[in-house]
C-alpha cells in the first residue's frame, strides 16, 4: 500500500549512508528529538536494495522526508528526461514524500556536467525555465519548489537581478520556492548586493510560495568572495539572515545542510537546536 504523503516541519537534516548506524538500533529508528525531518536526493537512493534499502524504508515509514533533486536540468536545453521524472515520482510515492524540490540551474550539456551552473537572467530564460518546470510538475503530479543557487560570476546576458529572476520564474511556472538562505548571503557578498533586501523582495512578492528553507556553512576566501561549501558550521551572518527571513516570512521548515566534512551526529545537534529556538521564538512560543 502506498503511504500517505507527509510534509516537513521544524528543523531537518540531510540523510547520509554513514548516518544509518547512528539512527537505527537493532533495525529500529532511534532519532534524536532535534531531527524533525530528513532530506534525501532521490538520485542517490533510487533502486537501492539490501540492508540499506530496508533501512531507508524503515525510516520513511516512520518519519517525514523531503526529496531534493540533483539532475533535472530545469534550465537546460536538452529535452527533459521524462523517464527519470517518472522514476522520481514512483520513489516519492513509495516513500510518502510530499515535498520535492530542485535547483534553479542547468546541469547537462551533451552529458551531465556534475555542476550546478547559473542561468542567464533574461525574459526569454524566464519563459524557457518556467515551461520546463510546468512539464516536470505535470509528470510528477505535484508542485515543486525551485532552489536559488549560489553563483560566483554573472553573465553578460543578464537583464535583471537574481531576486527579480527567481520571483518571475516562480510566478510564471506556478511553482513554489525553496529558499536557500546561505546562498542568498553568499551571492550578496560575491556580487555586492544586500541579502536582507533580497529576502524582503521575495517576502513582498511571493510570500505564499516559499515552502522550504536551507541553511548551511560556507568558506570565506576573501573579504568579497565566499564559497558555498556545506562543509563548515553556519556563520553568524547567516544565522542573522535566517532570523530576518522568519521575521518577514514566518517560520518555514528549515534544513541544516552538511554535505562535506560531516562530523558525528551529536556535533550537528546544537545547530538544529539553534534553528528550533529561532522557530519557537518567531512562532510566539518563547
Amino acid at each position: 500500500m502506498t503511504p500517505s504523503l507527509r510534509h516537513p516541519a521544524g528543523a531537518g537534516l540531510g540523510l547520509r549512508l554513514g548516518m544509518l548506524g547512528e539512527l537505527l538500533v537493532d533495525g529500529q529508528p532511534r532519532l534524536p528529538p532535534e531531527i524533525g525531518f530528513f532530506e534525501i536526493a532521490p538520485e542517490n537512493w533510487m533502486g537501492m536494495g539490501g540492508a540499506r534499502g530496508r533501512s531507508l524504508r524503515v525510516l520513511t515509514e516512520r518519519h517525514t522526508f523531503v526529496g531534493h533533486g540533483l539532475a533535472l536540468d530545469l534550465a537546460g536545453y536538452a529535452p527533459l528526461d521524462t523517464a527519470h521524472l517518472y522514476a522520481i515520482r514512483r520513489f516519492l510515492d513509495e516513500h510518502g514524500i510530499g515535498l520535492y524540490t530542485e535547483h534553479l540551474s542547468y546541469t547537462r550539456d551533451d552529458g551531465h556536467l556534475h555542476e550546478l551552473l547559473p542561468v542567464p537572467r533574461t525574459e526569454e530564460a524566464v519563459r524557457h525555465v518556467a515551461a520546463r518546470i510546468r512539464i516536470a510538475q505535470d509528470v510528477l503530479g505535484q508542485r515543486i519548489g525551485i532552489e536559488n543557487a549560489s553563483t560566483y560570476v554573472g553573465t553578460p546576458l543578464d537583464e535583471m537581478t537574481e531576486d527579480d529572476f527567481v520571483v518571475a520564474v516562480t510566478e510564471e511556472a506556478g511553482c513554489d520556492l525553496h529558499l536557500d538562505v546561505n546562498n542568498v548571503y553568499v551571492n550578496g557578498v560575491n556580487h555586492g548586493h544586500d541579502p536582507q533586501a533580497w529576502i524582503d523582495h521575495v517576502a513582498d512578492s511571493i510570500p505564499g510560495r516559499v515552502v522550504y528553507l536551507h541553511i548551511a556553512g560556507h568558506r570565506r576566501l576573501a573579504e568579497d568572495f565566499i564559497v558555498d561549501t556545506h562543509g563548515e558550521p553556519v556563520a553568524d551572518p547567516v544565522w542573522a539572515l535566517l532570523d530576518h527571513t522568519y521575521t518577514r516570512l514566518g517560520v518555514r521548515p528549515t534544513l541544516l545542510e552538511r554535505d562535506y566534512e560531516i562530523p558525528p551526529l551529536a556535533e550537528l545537534l546544537p545547530e538544529l537546536r539553534h534553528i528550533e529556538a529561532l522557530q519557537v521564538r518567531h512562532a510566539g512560543g518563547a
